[in-house]
């Protein structure tokens, strides 16, 4: 154990993690020494940077070009009333830096674009996509599965969630999704509201799907959904594949994301 690097104060932080065959002390050390991105410091972004800084993830990227406003205090647990117009980088990396010094926040205050995506997943081993735009989600997906690094993928609607998670060895989003809804389909939080505790389980699920995968346990959502309804308070998992001839992972798949469009409303890949 003392070979591993864990002092003393680490192995009474972690002591619960260290005594659990599963993770024991050379799981905490891949955590520790982890860097994941977070894409949104919001409502699933929130409890996905709480419990990844609780848990000893040794770097944390947080991305988000939003400033906190009160109405996010209802699901939004990372930040406070006196956060208000501030950066939500700013808070939630001193709400990291509270709970635990172990981690090393480092801030992207800007949107995630075509022109600073590939630059920023490359530092990172793996990204939690806690975005609430089909645009940022598809940019996310096609950075990912192009630079082949992991990622775990959550959304709401009222008071239904998904959940899954994207390996190199699986399908991706646009497996399941090849293109976004036309503009106004689908409606968001501002206009139909959120369960505010709704977030929190998914953003915790995400977070555990990350915590799995770095240490190199258990089975993450690879090739499975998992959708979550709080008013019936039910699981379901739909099973899906890889698309053969899907443009981001299938056979003939873009090179470079120079090739896709992202609008709002389509986010396609233009074809040759």
């Amino acid at each position: 154990m003392s070979g591993l690097s864990l002092d003393a104060t680490q192995l009474d932080r972690y002591s619960r993690h260290i005594i659990m065959d599963e993770v024991g002390p050379e799981g905490q050390k891949a955590l520790l020494d982890s860097a994941v991105l977070v894409v949104g410091a919001g409502g699933l972004g929130a409890p996905a940077i709480e419990y990844l800084a609780a848990a000893g993830v040794g770097t944390l990227g947080i991305a988000d070009d939003d400033a906190v406003e009160r109405n996010n205090l209802q699901r939004q647990v990372i930040h406070g009333d006196d956060d208000i117009g501030r950066p939500k980088v700013e808070s939630a990396a001193e709400f990291v830096a509270e709970l635990n010094p172990d981690v090393s926040v480092e801030t992207h205050e800007l949107r995630v674009e075509p022109e600073n995506a590939e630059e920023l997943v490359a530092d990172y081993d793996f990204v939690v996509d806690a975005s609430d735009n089909f645009r940022t989600r598809y940019l996310v997906n096609d950075v990912c599965t192009l630079t082949e690094t992991p990622f775990s993928h959550g959304a709401i609607y009222k008071f239904e969630g998904q959940v899954t998670t994207f390996t190199t060895d699986g399908p991706c989003y646009r497996c399941l999704f090849p293109e976004a809804p036309p503009e106004g389909m689908v409606a968001d939080c501002a206009t139909t509201g959120v369960l505010g505790v709704l977030p929190g389980t998914v953003g915790c699920i995400q977070a555990t799907e990350t915590v799995k995968y770095l240490v190199g346990i258990g089975d993450v959502l690879d090739g499975r959904m998992l959708f979550y309804d709080a008013m019936d308070m039910s699981f379901e998992e739909v099973e899906f594949r890889r698309n053969p001839d899907c443009p981001v992972c299938g056979e003939d798949a873009i090179d470079s994301i120079e090739a896709v469009e992202y609008a709002e409303e389509s986010c396609a890949v233009q074809a040759e």
